[in-house]
């Protein structure tokens, strides 16, 4: 089932290449056994951006009740810039708005960006900082809230 051009959910066949992603994209890694469980939850929604057959960007949202919070989001470095993060948003705001969320909250490295600008285009506003949040390297971590999704 594809929300927005491209996008559809994960499955468990795409854990291999979205553990590549992981690698490539993030200096503190999810393991592979960690994307693998979230798979399971109930909680959690992954999605994946899928062109010619190749993985080239994933999300995950989690929901609890009328909220939900960014977990990750990722694109290839040779595929950013080209709206993929965007398409990815898109189907998590539009599956999140499907459940009845009111509020999505995420946390971002207060030097990308990048991000932070993709997410004030969705609405978000930086609410707080969480200092010392990320470790490798050590950097603070901006909160962002877009409370009337």
């Amino acid at each position: 089932m594809e929300l927005i051009r491209g996008v559809r959910p994960m499955t468990a066949r795409d854990i291999e290449a979205v553990t590549g992603l992981e690698q490539v994209c993030f200096s503190e890694k999810w393991s592979e056994s960690l994307l693998r469980s979230g798979l399971d939850s109930r909680l959690d929604t992954y999605f994946v951006y899928e062109e010619h057959g190749q993985i080239l960007g994933y999300s995950i949202i989690r929901i609890l009740a009328d909220e939900g919070e960014i977990q990750r989001i990722a694109v290839l470095p040779g595929y950013r810039r080209q709206g993929i993060a965007r398409k990815l948003m898109d189907a998590m705001v539009t599956f999140s708005r499907g459940r009845g969320v009111r509020s999505i909250a995420l946390e971002v490295r207060e030097s990308n960006a990048g991000a932070r600008k993709l997410y004030e285009s969705y609405g978000f506003r930086q609410e707080a900082l969480r200092r010392g949040y990320y470790h490798n390297p050590p950097e603070d971590a901006v909160i962002m809230w877009n409370r009337g999704i």
